[in-house]
């Protein structure tokens, strides 16, 4: 039901949008190709940037809660909270300084930004296994790896899917200031709509950004339910 929701939202959008009497300015900017090609860069910095979140938090999170490791968790969670702590316009444009402005500097600047999530729910999720059973499976003759992929991580997998989705839609709302370094997205629609004082293009590109934050919150909770371990 929820999906045929969004799905009725966007089509009653895009039917404002094309039916409407635009000017000569929002027609050029409202073009469906033009769309097309915005909504792709924006899914295209979404997909990337949580990939690398993926791929930089989740071993991170597991290596800091092992105990020769433990001791430097404090140090590494503060610098995490920086993304979160510094305002991620800011973010952005410091890092389009230092990296230049484009898609690059739009996707390291979402890495940092959503890390936080990922990393913290990592290491809570794994913390939070009964450490009966870690020593349970040890007790069995499992080794530290057997033990940490086949009974820490699979309970730890829903907190670590809850901050995975907070992750992804954390990064669909901040792509769209991308727009901000030449880093594309729908982004462009707002700023624009904003600049030409062109209120349907401003609010097209806000709804269409809000309705892609509320379909990936779906997907992540759908996948969320999907791998949870069974009991759970």
């Amino acid at each position: 039901m929820y999906p045929l929701v969004l799905i009725a939202i966007l089509i009653g959008v895009l039917t404002w949008v094309f039916t409407a009497d635009l000017t000569a300015t929002e027609q050029v900017t409202l073009n469906p190709n033009d769309l097309w090609s915005m909504t792709v860069q924006h899914l295209y910095l979404t997909v990337v940037a949580t990939v690398l979140v993926l791929v930089v938090a989740i071993p991170l999170g597991v290596l800091l809660t092992r105990p020769a490791l433990r001791r430097f968790s404090a140090p590494i969670m503060a610098l995490a909270n920086i993304g979160q702590a510094a305002p991620a316009v800011g973010l952005i444009v410091l890092l389009a300084f230092w990296l230049g402005f484009g898609t690059t500097a739009a996707i390291v600047a979402l890495v940092v930004y959503a890390i936080l999530p990922v990393l913290r729910n990592t290491m809570v999720g794994l913390d939070a296994v009964d450490s009966s059973l870690v020593e349970a499976g040890r007790g069995m003759g499992m080794s530290a790896t057997a033990v940490l992929f086949r009974v820490e991580l699979p309970l730890a997998v829903p907190l670590m899917l809850a901050g995975v989705r907070t992750a992804l839609v954390l990064v669909v709302g901040t792509a769209a200031l991308a727009t901000f370094i030449n880093g594309g997205g729908l982004g462009l629609l707002i700023t624009t709509g904003i600049q030409l004082d062109l209120p349907r293009v401003l609010v097209t590109g806000s709804i269409l950004v809000a309705l892609l934050a509320l379909a990936v919150d779906w997907l992540g909770r759908l996948v969320e339910h999907m791998a949870r371990p069974r009991g759970l």
